[in-house]
């Protein structure tokens, strides 16, 4: 997705790796993410409402400025190419598709309310040092806030995915501080009063790469995060 843009359409495989859009026509790829058993898995939780996924991703990225290598970065105040960054790039995309008031066409006008962030990622940050591994958990949440912030949506249900370890590596370890972004993920949700992580990522299997589930395991991470960002909801409809 090239700085933000998008445009809603009815949900189907081809949003990973390699989807393509300039706001006016997806090209859809080989790849799927976990929002296909999501958004089935939220249907059946869900059954009479309308739900809208809003899609922002880029492989390899971190929060942290200085574990941003080709992949660029989360942080607010980093200044990538064309003086973007990925947060940047995340308000482009709620802004444009928030700006769209009829998104099935139906001639009646949508209104989005939102209901949850789902957020899968650490890798590049326990790629580097133990200080950039230790300062994920501020990071973490930090960007968190900025986010529901953005949403206009305080203590809005964030639901984390716990990165895992493929051992495809010469030395049996892929992420060299993994466990450090693990305690960080961990810590996130115990202090969060909104919060939940996912844990099965650990018995997931992988692809062909040391990076990536595979499909399977996705279609499990969908599955998992719909049943968090559930009891999230239903526990917070439940507050006085």
């Amino acid at each position: 997705m090239k700085r933000g843009s998008g445009k809603w359409d009815v949900l189907k495989p081809g949003n990973g790796t390699g989807f393509k859009t300039d706001g006016k026509t997806n090209i859809l790829s080989d790849r799927f993410g976990p929002e296909l058993s999501f958004a089935k898995k939220m249907k059946k939780l869900f059954p009479n409402d309308k739900i809208a996924l809003i899609k922002y991703a880029r492989e390899g990225t971190s929060i942290d400025s200085a574990a941003a290598g080709n992949f660029g970065c989360w942080d607010a105040d980093f200044n990538g190419k064309n003086g973007l960054n990925q947060y940047d790039n995340f308000l482009i995309t709620v802004k444009n598709a928030l700006s769209e008031h009829d998104i099935d066409k139906d001639g009646q006008k949508d209104r989005i309310v939102p209901s949850g962030i789902i957020w899968m990622q650490g890798e590049g940050d326990a790629s580097y040092t133990e200080e950039i591994a230790n300062a994920y958990y501020g990071h973490l949440k930090i960007l968190m806030n900025q986010m529901r912030a953005a949403l206009l949506t305080d203590d809005l249900p964030v639901v984390i995915g716990k990165i895992s370890d493929s051992g495809k590596d010469a030395s049996g370890r892929v992420w060299k501080m993994g466990e450090l972004v693990q305690y960080a993920q961990e810590k996130f949700v115990k202090t969060d009063k909104n919060a939940s992580i996912v844990r099965s990522t650990k018995n997931y299997g992988y692809g062909n790469d040391p990076w990536h589930y595979n499909s399977e395991g996705y279609i499990d991470l969908g599955e998992k995060f719909a049943d968090e960002v559930f009891r999230l909801i239903i526990n917070s409809e439940k507050k006085p």
